[in-house]
């Protein structure tokens, strides 16, 4: 684990380059208010919402009017995710439906395999999970459903959050499971 001090530096010089993305680049001998062919605006793409977890961290929050619903089904118990409108949520949703053989990992995780990497772009090098998102493992190509505190971790893309009790009705599934996901209706 790594040391609050290089995790909370880390999040300032993304935040600053953020919103340095935003700043105009200008050539030299004009400024940004004159119509000049040299005249270059560099813009961030829009962000999603953004979620503050327990530990103070902001993830990314779904959107309401583009969010995308998955129905997570183990052991007869289906339990309901609403992920980001993100590329890489895009991408768990075209390789629905899937079903993954998942472990569990050190009490607040349970991990598995997807069939095809997810895309990273947008996304930071890391993330603190919340009890209840549910993520993707980019070293590992897993999809991961956290029902424990995992504290920050590089690799970690937050995909959105699970429903209602979700976290603790999976906490109460012991070891390994197979999960069925699938698209969730809108």
């Amino acid at each position: 684990m790594k040391p609050k001090v290089d995790v909370t530096c880390r999040r300032f010089v993304a935040a600053l380059f953020a919103t340095a993305a935003t700043i105009p680049i200008v050539a030299a001998g004009t400024t940004p208010d004159t119509a000049h062919p040299t005249t270059t605006t560099r813009t961030s793409h829009p962000q999603a919402p953004t979620v503050t977890t327990a530990h103070g961290f902001s993830t990314p929050g779904p959107t309401q009017e583009s969010s995308l619903r998955i129905a997570i089904t183990i052991d007869g118990q289906t339990l309901h995710a609403t992920l980001t409108n993100s590329q890489a949520g895009q991408d768990l949703i075209k390789q629905l439906p899937q079903a993954l053989e998942m472990r569990d990992h050190g009490g607040v995780e349970k991990t598995g395999r997807l069939r095809a990497p997810l895309s990273l772009q947008g996304q930071p090098r890391g993330a603190d999970p919340a009890i209840g998102d549910v993520g993707y493992y980019a070293p590992g190509q897993d999809f991961v459903m956290y029902y424990g505190d995992q504290s920050y971790y590089d690799g970690i893309v937050v995909l959105g959050h699970m429903e209602d009790a979700a976290a603790e009705r999976l906490r109460r599934i012991a070891g390994s499971v197979t999960a069925h996901i699938e698209r969730g209706q809108d």
